[in-house]
């Protein structure tokens, strides 16, 4: 009877619509419908530029909740603040647990706010060049980091590379950065020092 009722649930769950084989992606490319490239470094910590035209969509790379939001540039040369370099920026934590933060933004959509849920490839900004990206050409700053208070920025901005799981993301592929990002943390600490 036991072997028969495992049988018949194997079967449903093989035609069922939720099988794991017709399940959506989880995780989606941050930058929606338009051309972009992107190199697999970053000039002096984690995080990758993608380079797209300004006005492209930077979406949720997975379902969560609006973490940060700024609409404010607030950035000088001359003072270069950390804190400041991103200008207009969102940051959401993802269902898994990890931090996704897009920066340089041109515009956020008055929607978008703290505490708001987002499902996977919602629209949280269009690429621009705010803050320390004055005068460069338009691209959307994303990192990969885990959940810190606000201020926090030198985490936030990006702790692990982000390039093998936006390559995954392009192709259609789950590629989860959980294991690396929690390995980061375990390594330099739930809040490292700030960098100089």
């Amino acid at each position: 009877m036991k072997l028969r009722r495992i049988a018949i649930l194997s079967t449903l769950l093989m035609l069922s619509p939720l099988s794991i084989a017709n399940a959506a992606p989880i995780y989606v490319f941050p930058v929606a419908d338009c051309t972009v490239n992107y190199a697999h470094a970053h000039h002096d910590y984690a995080a990758t530029d993608i380079l797209a035209k300004k006005g492209c969509k930077f979406v949720a790379p997975i379902n969560g909740v609006v973490d940060e939001v700024n609409r404010t540039d607030l950035w000088s040369g001359k003072t270069n603040l950390g804190i400041d370099r991103g200008g207009l920026y969102v940051s959401i934590i993802g269902d898994d647990g990890v931090r996704y933060y897009g920066s340089h933004l041109r515009s956020i959509p008055a929607s978008i706010q703290l505490g708001v849920l987002v499902k996977a490839g919602r629209l949280l900004g269009a690429i621009g060049s705010t803050g320390s990206a004055r005068g460069t050409s338009p691209h959307l700053h994303f990192g990969i980091s885990w959940p810190t208070p606000p201020d926090t920025w030198w985490v936030r901005r990006g702790e692990v590379l982000p390039w093998k799981y936006l390559d995954a993301w392009k192709k259609g592929k789950d590629l989860s950065p959980v294991k690396e990002v929690n390995a980061r943390k375990l390594k330099t600490g739930e809040i490292p020092p700030v960098p100089k």
